[in-house]
Parts: structure tokens; sequence; C-alpha cells
């Protein structure tokens, strides 16, 4: 490959971002149960460190994690560590009596949330291995500090419309209602989404 491919890096971003996992179905929640204000501050928080891993693979973050297996088991150890706390606390509230309020206009905890978004995302070292191979696939041996700076663009651009795109989807007043009358279905489904991963990452070793 001699020339940086943009539309390979944006087509498996687009799908390595809006499958299924962690952080869009954290977004989704957050934004049902919460509202916009506080689906948009999680989405901020999980493309932050969307851009930390990327940034970290471009500049070989990922060889030197590679190269280190210990400091790879210690990131998958408190990646699902997070995910089990996750689903602990879906479990809570699925089992709560509490009646479910959506209060748009609320913005306090906005920070919380958005360091809760950055954490589901760093503690993902899922996210390092995938920007590592999308590098690897989609650039030429040679590229300039420049040209990294822009596929590290390309990949934030992608990877801000699906984030932002969940927020603003799982919003909307409709779905937010169908939220609110089947709460504890969509609780006890995320609290079994997060145990699952969780499990699944401190069984499985991750290999290069």
């Amino acid at each position: 490959m001699e020339e940086i491919n943009y539309l390979l890096i944006s087509l498996a971003t687009f799908i390595g971002t809006a499958s299924p996992g962690p952080a869009t179905l954290a977004i989704s929640g957050m934004s049902m149960n919460q509202g916009r204000g506080h689906g948009l501050a999680l989405a901020t928080g999980v493309l932050t460190g969307s851009l930390f891993w990327s940034f970290s693979a471009a500049f070989g973050l990922a060889a030197l994690m590679y190269a280190n297996a210990w400091l790879m088991e210690t990131f998958r150890n408190l990646g699902a560590c997070y995910l089990l706390y996750l689903s602990y606390k879906s479990v809570r509230s699925a089992l709560s009596v509490r009646k479910a309020v959506v209060d748009i206009n609320a913005i306090s905890g906005c920070k919380l949330v958005y360091i809760r978004g950055l954490l589901i995302h760093l503690s993902n070292p899922k996210a390092l291995l995938f920007f590592g191979s999308l590098y690897t696939l989609g650039l030429p041996k040679e590229v300039n500090t420049i040209d990294l700076i822009k596929v590290i663009a390309t990949i934030g651009l992608t990877s801000s419309g699906i984030f932002i795109g969940y927020a603003l989807l799982f919003s909307i007043p409709k779905i937010r209602h169908v939220y609110i009358k089947s709460r504890r279905v969509f609780e006890s489904t995320f609290a079994v989404f997060f145990g699952v991963a969780g499990v699944k990452i401190l069984a499985n070793k991750l290999s290069s």
C-alpha cells in the first residue's frame, strides 16, 4: 500500500464503532434514562477515550503494549472489573422500586457522566487492539506526522457522528417513554450484556 486508504479506515471505524458494545449500549441507556444532556456528556467522554486510543495506536503505544504482556493484562483486568461494576449498577437499578423519571433539562452530574464515558473506553483494551489493527491495515509502511493527524481526524469525525447520533436518537421523547414503561427490562438487558462482556474479557486471553 503506497497511499492512505481513507475509505477502508472510515468503513472499518464505522462498523467497529456503530456495532453494539459497552460504549454504544451505555450511551443508549444514559440517553433514555437521563435525557439528551447526559447522553451527550457520556458520548463525549467515550469519544475522548476513543481519541486517546487512536493517538496511542498511531504513535506507537499499541506496539509498546504488545511487547509488554503485563501492561495489556492490567488493562484487560481493569476493563473487565469496570464492566462488571456497570452490570452490578444495572442490576440494582432493575431491582429498584423507584419510579423512573427523566429530566431533560438537568445538567448537574454531567461531569461525572463524562468521566464515566471516558472510563468505559479507557478501560477497554480491545479498543487499542482495534485501533492498532486499523492503522496497520489502512496506512502505508512510511507515513509522516501530518498524515497521521489527518487519519486521526478522520477516525474522530466518524466516531463522533456515531456516538453523538446514538445519544440524540435514544433521547427522542417517544423512545424515552418506551424506556420509562419498560425500565426493568432495559436495565436487566444492560446488566446481562455488561456482565457477559466482563466475564468474557477475564476468561479469554487477548492475542495480538
